[in-house]
């Protein structure tokens, strides 16, 4: 999967850094009346009338490519958010338990060893002070 997203990556780069280019090189919707008074129009390497719809179709094939591109690492961004929520993060869990008749809540974990319980001082605390 990771080759998958290098790839995606590499090819999405360079999708955009062509798109760039392509609109930077086409003229604007005003440069043809100034080319046609002697602009040298014949002298382009597209030809007189060619460059127009030549750049044309290669900025909207390259933006479906980078459009495509970008779906497929949104899809790869969605299947690492999965993993990582599975495996990463530590999941709390809440203890289901039923308070007994003494009005101490019950404990999933078992009863301790005698002489091993901790106070509730001396256990261990995980959680972070809440700020006011």
């Amino acid at each position: 999967m990771e080759l998958f997203e290098t790839l995606i990556v590499i090819v999405h780069v360079i999708v955009a850094a062509g798109v760039i280019g392509l609109v930077l090189i086409q003229q604007g919707k005003g440069a043809d009346m100034g080319a046609s008074f002697g602009g040298g129009a014949s002298q382009t390497v597209f030809g007189s009338g060619g460059s127009g719809s030549f750049l044309t179709k290669m900025t909207t094939t390259l933006a479906i490519v980078f459009f495509l591109s970008s779906f497929a690492l949104a899809y790869v961004a969605k299947q690492k958010a999965g993993q990582v929520t599975a495996i990463g993060v530590p999941v709390v869990e809440t203890v289901s338990g039923s308070s007994s008749e003494s009005g101490e809540p019950s404990t999933e974990a078992g009863t301790a060893n005698a002489g091993e319980s901790q106070s509730a001082s001396e256990a261990p605390s995980d959680s972070k002070p809440e700020l006011e």
